[in-house]
């Protein structure tokens, strides 16, 4: 029995798509920083990915192009989100609180999906929390995805120079976050770490 034209376009997708699900989720959560909406905003974009699937060109990057629908998706819906106050009751309330005062670390609660990416130290992760969206991001996209600049600009809305001003900027910040812990770990013994 001959493949439908919807069979043929599935396969395409989830032979060019899903390959990425697992950057798309690690990124997503350093994004959202919460697993749950990190899984959220993944699902989101491969919805959105699917149904859009006719505007993707073939033989351009599909990482990039979910990329930006990711980062597209993470502007628009999760920002805003967290710009609104968020009401729970006192049970909820009180059961976070017990959750909090007895994880070790609350950067530790940081989690992959097995398989799916490597992870960094908690130190590393912190820090990453601790830059400014704008910083990140392009981090993210160009040092741990590889993108292009060029790639990363389409992803981010914004002019090529911007990213490289953005990495440089970003690349400076962790590098000042992390200088101590890098001392502690027994790198930079020798190097521009020590001046």
């Amino acid at each position: 029995m001959p493949r439908s034209d919807a069979d043929e376009r599935r396969l395409r997708f989830e032979s060019l798509a899903l390959p990425f699900m697992g950057a798309l989720f690690n990124t997503a959560l350093r994004l959202t920083r919460e697993p749950q909406d990190a899984a959220d905003l993944t699902q989101e974009t491969f919805l959105r990915a699917y149904r859009t699937f006719e505007n993707f060109t073939p033989g351009t990057n599909c990482k990039a192009w979910l990329f930006t629908i990711l980062y597209s998706i993470f502007v628009n819906q999760y920002r805003q989100a967290k710009q609104r106050p968020r009401v729970e009751s006192l049970e909820a309330l009180e059961e976070r609180f017990h959750q909090f005062a007895q994880a070790p670390d609350p950067a530790s609660d940081i989690t992959t999906v097995e398989g799916w990416g490597w992870r960094w130290s908690p130190e590393v992760e912190r820090a990453l929390r601790q830059l400014p969206e704008d910083f990140r991001a392009p981090l993210l996209l160009v040092d741990v995805e590889e993108l292009a600049y060029e790639e990363a600009a389409s992803v981010l809305g914004c002019a090529v120079g911007t990213v490289g001003s953005r990495l440089f900027r970003g690349r400076k910040l962790l590098f000042a976050m992390l200088q101590a812990y890098a001392h502690e770990a027994g790198y930079g013994k020798g190097t521009s770490l020590d001046r």
